[in-house]
């Protein structure tokens, strides 16, 4: 019984991301970003990041402080005593929706949404499962049953087949600055990737720094075959 109830493997996709020569679509970032601030930032927070990473995703320095702006975080205790928000600035870490998690909980049923900080790294099934998950609450169960029930909605990719959170993606639910039609499969596989990212903000300027340092240490290594055939040229077999 409880075999049934391990979440089904999500079917192998293709990433531009995956393998060490990999690299980010920023355009797929730059719209699941928006996917976030405008479907999941509601429950789910992304507090390991700041709007000035944002940098590495393609954004120049106005557009990050224009970004930074839409968000409030918090400003400290106010004059009563009482919290205060301000817009936000390049430097300030993506707020929490939520100020407790007794709040969090009160808000979903008994459940707080997890940090999305590093999603992707520590999921079990990483960007494939999240991708599944994300597009699996069409499914029926075992019953032929669809949607919510006691223990949740069904969803094959979750734990015991059901999670608390209810089908967060619908067609149309962002608007794309670049036009892309803003399907539930398109939402799903952008905030995929962006979460992705976010996981590894750093990955590809780390792997062009890796491709850098291969591509110098062949160089010298053909430098000193050469050298070596040059220096003992002289020497009679």
């Amino acid at each position: 019984m409880a075999q049934s109830l391990a979440p089904e493997s999500a079917p192998a996709q293709h990433w531009s991301f995956n393998g060490p020569l990999g690299h980010f679509d920023l355009a797929a970032v730059q719209r699941g970003y928006a996917v976030f601030a405008g479907v999941c930032a509601a429950c789910h927070s992304v507090g390991a990041v700041h709007f000035s990473d944002l940098a590495g995703a393609g954004l120049s320095s106005e557009q990050i402080m224009a970004l930074a702006a839409t968000w409030k975080v918090p400003a400290g205790p106010g004059g009563q005593g009482q919290s205060t928000q301000r817009k936000g600035r390049p430097e300030d870490a993506f707020p929490v929706p939520y100020a407790s998690p007794d709040v969090a909980r009160a808000a979903n049923n008994g459940a707080v949404p997890p940090d999305l900080s590093r999603v992707a790294l520590v999921y079990p099934g990483g960007p494939n499962r999240i991708l599944a998950l994300l597009t699996g609450y069409g499914a029926t169960d075992t019953h032929g049953r669809q949607g919510i029930h006691a223990a949740g909605f069904y969803n094959p990719y979750a734990i015991g087949h059901r999670t608390a959170m209810p089908p967060p993606l619908r067609d149309n639910a962002v608007v794309y600055a670049d036009g892309t039609p803003a399907t539930v499969a398109q939402e799903a596989r952008d905030v995929t990737t962006f979460l992705a990212w976010v996981s590894s903000p750093h990955v590809d300027s780390k792997r062009r720094l890796g491709v850098g340092v291969a591509l110098y240490l062949c160089f010298l290594a053909i430098l000193l075959v050469i050298l070596k055939r040059r220096i003992w040229s002289h020497v009679a077999k």
